[in-house]
């Protein structure tokens, strides 16, 4: 989040999960943002941490991998 691309992102159409490593006192860490990617009027994409009622049960998977990979490393 520093400039430094994700260490990976997993998607699932327009909902992502992107993994961040992180260095700390205790050595590596892992943090995860989510987004949901949408088109404004002008055609441009912007990101929005904003989810509507449909996309829970989504960004809930999309954490449960997220959990998954962080922990692997």
């Amino acid at each position: 989040m520093n400039g430094t691309p994700p260490t990976e992102t997993i998607r699932d159409k327009e909902l992502k999960a992107s993994i961040w490593e992180n260095e700390g006192r205790n050595g590596t860490y892992f943090t995860t943002t989510f987004a949901k990617t949408y088109e404004t009027r002008d055609g441009k994409l912007k990101d929005t941490s904003v989810f509507n009622n449909s996309d829970l049960l989504r960004v809930s998977e999309l954490a449960r991998q997220a959990y998954g990979r962080s922990n692997a490393n």
